[in-house]
């Protein structure tokens, strides 16, 4: 009579100790079809009429990534609903999502949990394709009036990310933090979530767009958790120079040593491009297309398990630059970039070396460019401080960019000509975590023609010649003095 229970212990034990090195993931940069902003609150049924002809396209993918043996297809943030309407118009498109721990297949038993036509379509999706399938759209909670933090609509609305597994399963569920110019239709959970769970290939964990910026829940999910690949779920404006899509999120990566899963929206009118599958071992595959409004699937294979991989010694990120005794000397000016006062030095010269001090941080670059174009100028930038006029985080950055000219280099150029042999950046950073970039003309990543050492050096390697340089970026986050109250964060 025990025997039936015998084999379920065996089969639960033999699938728990199933384990993948390695997991094919897939990313879907979704156009999707925007809910119009200035209509009065619609209905229900055309609030959902509305979500599945999104969802009808990432079904598409879903099905697709499938076929070609992926594990894990994630989603952007907005792909499903709710992108710049009111709080009162997004309302009908909301549903409550419980949480994860109610151990609950939407597609099996959909009205466990009240009306929830979206989630036991995403359930049924990830279910019918035995897949984990990762999701962007909104959860209501009710709340009264003891409550002193209860909106006057008795609800909080949260800008959530949420998991299938391959059986249809709720799996994690996530509330976003750091709203993005305050996103006036939702909420800010009372503390940042941490929200992970297991797989065969690895732990996961998710954030949200603008989350990535701040410590809490981003770093503290690698760091503290023990987390190896980050489900990023985005709705991304490109803001060149250092915080383009695809060149931060791979940096992010990169600087942090985990598997970053970036999927986001795609709308060439708002500037909004740019997914990609980025590992420390290999930033990209990547898609970044600001000419075409089509969407676009991105598969890649990836290690499980980043984390504890021996070969990532860490960077000493000051070594190099604070061995330096007496900074080169340089004609220095001011001038603004992304809001931010900068000390600057042009580069004259074809070859040489550069050094510019901003407070405590200074930045020293060798380089050589394969010629000296007259049309074109490139400058060495130090800054350390708040950004923006808000001053939500703080940062230490050098950079290495090209301006249109040196009293224009605060507006973003995406196009340079201007190619280099070599080139070598450093910075005395007090951040223990720096962010690595090297973005191309139009935009473009090549991981093949940059290495990072232990010493805090970012370097060329050999042969980099036939790419046109945009911008070489040490990005120090010191998240130590960051302000306390992130709420109201708005990055400008």
């Amino acid at each position: 009579m025990f025997l039936p229970s015998i084999l379920i212990c065996i089969a639960c034990s033999i699938r728990l100790s199933y384990s993948l090195d390695k997991f094919v993931a897939a990313v879907y940069e979704h156009v999707p079809f925007f809910p119009d902003p200035s209509r009065a609150p619609v209905t229900q049924k055309e609030a959902l009429a509305l979500m599945n002809r999104n969802i009808d396209v990432l079904e598409t993918a879903v099905i697709t990534a499938a076929q070609k043996g992926a594990h894990i297809v994630v989603t952007p943030e907005y792909a499903i609903c709710c992108f710049d309407l009111s709080r009162e118009n997004v309302f009908p498109y909301l549903e409550d999502i419980p949480d994860p721990a109610v151990n609950w297949i939407p597609c099996n038993d959909p009205h466990r949990f009240g009306r929830a036509p979206v989630q036991r379509r995403l359930s049924c999706i990830a279910k019918n394709n035995s897949i984990y399938f990762a999701a962007n759209f909104g959860d209501k909670k009710c709340c009264n009036a003891s409550d002193s933090h209860c909106p006057p609509d008795g609800y909080y609305f949260y800008d959530t990310t949420v998991v299938f597994d391959p059986e249809g399963k709720l799996v994690a569920r996530y509330h976003k933090y750091h709203l993005f110019f305050g996103e006036p239709q939702f909420n800010v959970p009372e503390k940042p979530e941490i929200s992970t769970f297991d797989t065969p290939f690895g732990k996961f964990g998710i954030f949200i767009c603008y989350d990535i910026l701040f410590y809490n829940p981003a770093v503290t999910l690698v760091t503290h958790h023990n987390v190896d690949t980050i489900i990023f779920t985005t709705a991304w404006y490109n803001t060149l120079p250092h915080y383009s899509a695809i060149q931060f999120h791979s940096a992010w990566a990169l600087g942090m040593r985990a598997n970053l899963l970036s999927s986001n929206i795609h709308n060439i009118s708002l500037d909004m491009t740019g997914s990609g599958i980025f590992s420390p071992d290999n930033l990209g595959p990547y898609y970044y297309n600001n000419t075409v409004n089509e969407g676009y699937l991105v598969i890649s294979e990836l290690n499980s398990y980043t984390r504890n991989s021996s070969k990532w010694a860490p960077v000493q990120w000051q070594e190099y630059a604070s061995q330096i005794k007496k900074p080169i000397p340089s004609k220095v000016f001011r001038r603004k970039l992304l809001l931010d006062n900068y000390t600057m030095t042009e580069l004259t010269d074809a070859q040489g070396c550069a050094a510019v001090c901003h407070h405590h941080l200074c930045c020293y670059l060798n380089y050589s460019m394969l010629e000296k174009r007259s049309d074109e100028v490139y400058v060495l930038g130090a800054y350390a401080g708040y950004h923006g006029p808000h001053q939500v985080f703080y940062i230490e950055v050098c950079t290495l960019v090209k301006c249109t000219s040196l009293e224009t280099c605060h507006i973003a150029t995406d196009t340079a000509y201007t190619k280099f042999e070599s080139f070598s950046l450093a910075g005395t950073f007090q951040s223990t975590i720096v962010y690595p970039e090297v973005l191309l003309s139009g935009v473009q990543l090549d991981p093949e023609l940059f290495k990072v050492l232990k010493d805090g050096r970012l370097a060329s390697r050999p042969k980099i010649s036939s790419k046109a340089l945009l911008s070489v970026n040490l990005l120090g986050r010191n998240y130590m003095k960051d302000p306390t109250s992130l709420n109201l964060s708005i990055l400008s």
